[in-house]
C-alpha cells in the first residue's frame, strides 16, 4: 500500500471480522498498525463483530487515552487470559477440537446453552470488565474520540443493531460486546433494554457503512478491512467437514462484501460527480485477509500455541501495509 501521505495525515478506519480464535490473527494486525511509527495517518475509527468487536474494542479504550501502547498490552493481556492455562482447560479445549473435526465418525450430542449455567459467558464478561472500565467511558470519551461500531442482531426482529459510541450518549457496555459474540449454539442471548440479541455474524460483520455516514469531512480517507475468511478456495469441497468448513467461510463474507459493494458503488458515483462532495468522498478500502486453509473447528482452539502464533501471523501480514 502507497503510504505516502506527506500532503496531510490520512485518517482511517478499521473494521474487525469476527469469528471466535481466528481473531487472534485480527489481535496481531491491530498491534502492529498501532507500533508504527508513521505519523502520517490517524485513527478515527474502529468497528467489529464477535470476536472483532472485542480487538476493536480493546485497541480504541487505549486511543481514549491516546495511548498505542496500552491498546496493544490490552490486546496481549486479553488473548494471553483467553487462551488455555490449566491442564484440564488443555484437556477440554483438546478434547472439543477432536469431537468437532470427527463429524462423520460420531454424532456428538447436543444442548441449548440454556440448559447448563453461563459459565463461558460469564468468564468473557468478567475478562472484558477487568481490561476496561465501562463505568468510566462516559468521561473519556470526548467529541474528538475515535468512533466505535460493534455489530449486533435483534433476534425477534432480526433488524441489524449497531452499538455506537458518543460524546453524549453511548453504547457501548460489557453488554453490547457479549451480545456481538452471542453465538447461538454456545451462549444465551443477551438482553438489553427489552431487547434480545444474538451474535453480529448475522448481520454485519463487521459494520462498515457507519463509517461514511455524515458531513464527508467527517469522514474516513481508507478503511482498512482486517478479514479472517478467506474469499477463494481451491479445491472443492467434497467431505461433510470440508463443505462445513467453506459453507461458514461463505456465509461469514456475505454481510462483508455487502458492504464493501455499498462503498464501491458511492465510489463509482462520486468519481462521476454523482453525489454532492460535502456529503460523499471516494474512500479507499485496503484489505488484510488471513490467508491460511484452517478449518471450521479451529475457530474454537483456545491452545496457547494457536493463539500465539495466529497474533503473530497478523503482525507479519500487517506489516506489509508499511512497505
Amino acid at each position: 500500500m502507497d503510504t505516502d501521505t506527506s500532503h496531510k495525515t490520512k485518517r482511517i478506519a478499521i473494521a474487525c471480522q469476527g469469528g471466535g480464535s481466528h481473531t487472534a490473527f485480527t489481535a496481531g494486525v491491530l498491534k502492529r498498525i498501532l507500533k508504527e511509527e508513521n505519523k502520517k495517518f490517524e485513527i478515527i475509527a474502529l468497528s467489529g463483530t464477535s470476536g472483532g468487536a472485542i480487538c476493536a474494542l480493546l485497541a480504541w479504550y487505549g486511543l481514549l487515552t491516546n495511548d498505542k501502547k496500552k491498546s496493544i498490552e490490552l490486546l496481549d493481556a486479553f488473548w494471553q487470559e483467553n487462551s488455555t492455562q490449566s491442564y484440564w482447560e488443555k484437556i477440554l479445549n483438546d478434547w472439543m477440537l477432536w469431537s468437532a473435526r470427527m463429524p462423520e465418525l460420531m454424532v456428538m450430542p447436543t444442548m441449548s446453552p440454556y440448559s447448563y449455567p453461563p459459565w463461558a459467558q460469564d468468564y468473557l464478561k468478567t475478562l472484558l470488565e477487568k481490561h476496561v472500565k465501562f463505568d468510566t467511558l462516559g468521561t473519556l470519551i470526548k467529541p474528538s474520540s475515535p468512533k466505535l461500531y460493534i455489530g449486533g442482531v435483534n433476534v425477534r426482529t432480526g433488524g441489524f443493531k449497531v452499538f455506537k459510541s458518543g460524546a453524549r450518549n453511548h453504547e457501548i457496555s460489557a453488554e453490547a460486546i457479549l451480545a456481538s459474540a452471542a453465538i447461538p449454539t454456545l451462549f444465551r442471548a443477551v438482553h438489553i433494554d427489552n431487547k434480545i440479541y444474538w451474535d453480529g455474524l448475522f448481520s454485519q460483520n463487521p459494520p462498515i457503512k457507519e463509517f461514511v455516514k455524515g458531513h464527508s469531512k467527517n469522514k474516513p480517507d481508507e478503511i482498512w478491512i482486517i478479514q479472517i475468511n478467506p474469499e477463494r478456495r481451491e479445491e472443492e469441497p467434497k467431505t461433510i467437514k470440508e463443505i462445513e468448513d467453506r459453507r461458514n467461510e461463505l456465509s461469514g463474507n456475505l454481510s462483508l462484501n455487502q458492504e464493501i459493494d455499498f462503498i464501491q458503488t458511492v465510489n463509482k458515483w462520486v468519481d462521476q460527480k454523482y453525489l454532492p462532495a460535502d456529503e460523499y468522498k471516494h474512500v479507499h478500502i485496503e484489505e488484510i485477509v488471513m490467508e491460511r486453509n484452517l478449518d471450521l473447528a479451529s475457530k474454537l482452539d483456545r491452545s496457547e500455541d494457536f493463539i500465539k502464533d495466529m497474533m503473530a501471523y497478523g503482525e507479519e501480514k500487517a506489516g506489509k501495509l508499511f512497505k
